[in-house]
């Protein structure tokens, strides 16, 4: 993998993320009755992450925009719009927050917060975001590998899958309060997948903390599948002997299987997904095959039928 080279932000990008995030504590303290008996006042300027390494696991790709990474997402707690996320999210509490690893574990614990961000060394990774919908995004994350987290609470023998639970909380999400799910919204992996180093425990992107409508405080990403695998606000990880049910194969199972890897050459019932729109870009671009990352990932699925196990 090519080592990334970061581009210079162009000063006008500089301004957007600043009124972003004036916006957001705005919105924050307009949504919380009272809002600094909740959050201590240092997490007021606490969004900056520091001491973050850069990563060998980078791609040599312009970014995209913050405000292109912050306004245009997928988050249907918040909204099935792509701008509606960034206007709702701002009513989600990010502290407390905590995080229940069990099931089939030697060590089950609850982790908190501020423990998953001191837990290894921060890394920035550039990764490719692949939508199933066909359009991309080249995001700047921070956090370390999944598997920092997994050794920690040593699966048995009989974990074989990892499912992930997010946040249900309909006042906090009101997204919640409509049926387009079945919530809380749940994915999974195969414990393969979740030791692989490219699966990242993810606390932030941009230098900062998760803002509330990429999945804070704590997502998943997983680059070589497509985005909906990588759970947001997450709060219980779970080990088990079966593959899980996500919420988008119970949503729809002859269009969304478990496994989403991206893969052009196999289609979407509805749509091609042997190109991509990249956000910021007039025309499409063709879609790699696993998002790129075949030299590392392709070996999980050696002698699987894709089209089948899609």
């Amino acid at each position: 993998m090519k080592t990334y080279k970061p581009p210079a932000i162009p000063s006008s990008e500089i301004t957007p993320q600043a009124l972003f995030h004036a916006r957001r504590k705005f919105m924050q303290m307009a949504g919380g009755a009272s809002l600094a008996a909740i959050w201590p006042q240092a997490l007021w300027a606490a969004d900056k992450l520091t001491d973050v390494k850069k990563s060998a696991y980078n791609v040599a790709e312009e970014l995209t925009p913050l405000k292109d990474v912050t306004r245009y997402n997928n988050f249907y707690e918040f909204g099935t719009s792509k701008d509606e996320p960034a206007i709702n999210a701002g009513s989600l509490r990010t502290r407390p927050w905590t995080v229940t690893v069990e099931g089939e574990v030697k060590k089950p614990k609850v982790f908190d917060i501020d423990e998953l961000l001191k837990m290894a060394p921060l890394e920035e990774r550039v990764y490719r975001l692949r939508c199933v919908e066909a359009w991309s995004m080249v995001v700047p994350w921070l956090g370390y590998s999944l598997a920092e987290l997994i050794k920690r609470v040593e699966p048995t023998s009989n974990a074989k899958f990892v499912e992930f639970v997010s946040l249900h909380d309909p006042e906090q999400m009101p997204g919640q309060k409509t049926a387009v799910l079945d919530w809380p919204y749940r994915e999974g992996l195969r414990i393969d997948e979740a030791m692989h180093p490219l699966t990242l425990l993810t606390l932030g992107l941009y230098g900062e903390v998760l803002p509330n409508q990429n999945g804070a405080p704590v997502r998943i990403v997983t680059p070589w599948k497509y985005g909906f695998k990588s759970a947001k606000s997450i709060v219980k990880i779970r080990f088990v002997d079966k593959q899980p049910v996500t919420s988008w194969m119970k949503a729809g199972p002859g269009e969304y299987g478990f496994y989403a890897n991206v893969n052009p050459e196999v289609d979407h019932p509805r749509w091609s997904q042997a190109k991509e729109r990249r956000i910021g870009e007039f025309l499409k671009r063709k879609t790699l095959m696993f998002n790129g990352y075949a030299d590392e990932v392709a070996g999980l699925y050696a002698g699987m039928d894709l089209k089948q196990n899609f």
